[in-house]
């Protein structure tokens, strides 16, 4: 059995994305929980274990993500955006830089135990 490209990113990238929003907005931006959570479409309860690290917390994204997740929280503060489409922007940009396999921690060429996830990947990206 193998894992779709777009079930990592519903499973892994987009809480790790979420997460990092979420400590973009309250820490370099100083907004409450509350408006971060109205803002996500999460919880209060969620935005809180982001910050703990206890949702995504094992997910680390690739430091050129990291500065398109601020960048986009930026656009959705200043009113230029929204978080649907800034979360699908970086998600486009994860895809075209092919950073997803940052998640499992194996780079693309290396195929040890993620044959299934490189391979659908692989496919994936052929299809484009």
């Amino acid at each position: 059995m193998y894992t779709l490209p777009q079930e990592i990113e519903v499973w892994y990238v987009i809480p790790a994305i979420r997460r990092e929003m979420s400590k973009c907005f309250i820490r370099e931006h100083g907004i409450t929980y509350e408006k971060v959570g109205k803002i996500l479409g999460i919880s209060k309860a969620a935005i809180s274990q982001y910050l703990k690290n206890k949702r995504a917390g094992k997910i680390r994204l690739h430091e050129r993500v990291q500065k398109e997740i601020c960048k986009s929280c930026k656009k959705i503060i200043d009113g230029k955006s929204d978080s649907v489409k800034e979360i699908q922007k970086i998600l486009i940009f994860v895809r075209k830089n092919k950073l997803h396999c940052e998640v499992c921690g194996e780079p693309v060429e290396k195929k040890s135990n993620h044959d299934d996830c490189v391979q659908v990947i692989a496919k994936y990206e052929e299809d484009e």
